[in-house]
């Protein structure tokens, strides 16, 4: 696990943006396409716009959800509303919805996940004070689920159930990029260093993760 740390949130969106676009370059140099996955959250809204004032190819780019609360189309309680608030028209062709608004929500997960690549280029991850990571949230059994990479939470989590991709997924992927800002979140993300499995996050095997945040932790590198 790699980690940086930067002087603030514009400094992290910036750094977090930059290597995604390093990562999709070699991914399209070298297989055609990009396959990207975006947690939900406020925290990625700022990387978003830099990438699509960017250099992305969003031609060769599929920008799939990493975790959606099931709500109605167009609420602000859904990830994929702020998405396509944040992303102009010519990017939004990438976006491939979570199906949360579906009567049979099991079913929807199982044909999300056949849509996804056989692994993803890079997952972008959030960090919650609570230590959830995606919509794998404390005490619920979504944490078991190992034979599927999509999955939906069995209790409400903040007032809403929740469509996540798994830690089966999260695994799979070429590489992690975790982008960790804001206050309350010291003792979640220390214990996401030391890979403590009592959060969810900690329960992450993958081992390319890099975590961009603006805590300052001991012995984190800190780029100029």
């Amino acid at each position: 696990m790699v980690s940086r740390v930067v002087a603030d949130a514009e400094a992290a969106a910036v750094e977090a943006a930059r290597i995604v676009e390093m990562v999709a370059g070699a991914a399209i140099a070298d297989r055609g396409r990009f396959n990207f996955a975006v947690s939900g959250g406020k925290t990625p809204w700022r990387m978003l716009e830099l990438l699509a004032d960017g250099n992305l190819d969003w031609t060769r780019t599929s920008l799939f959800q990493v975790d959606e609360r099931v709500a109605p189309t167009g609420s602000p309680e859904r990830n994929l509303t702020h998405l396509v608030l944040t992303l102009p028209l010519v990017c939004q062709a990438a976006i491939r919805p979570m199906p949360v608004g579906a009567d049979d929500l099991a079913t929807a997960a199982s044909g999300y996940e056949y849509s996804l690549p056989d692994r993803f280029d890079l997952i972008h991850l959030g960090l919650g004070p609570d230590g959830h990571t995606a919509s794998l949230v404390p005490d619920d059994p979504i944490l078991e689920v190992a034979d599927r990479q999509v999955a939906v939470t069995t209790g409400e989590y903040q007032g809403t159930r929740r469509m996540s991709l798994t830690y089966k997924a999260i695994d799979r992927s070429r590489q992690i990029l975790f982008l960790v800002t804001g206050e309350g979140k010291e003792d979640a993300l220390s214990r996401l260093m030391a890979h403590d499995g009592s959060i969810p996050a900690g329960r992450i095997v993958n081992p390319n993760i890099t975590v961009i945040t603006d805590i300052d932790l001991p012995g984190a590198d800190h780029p100029s």
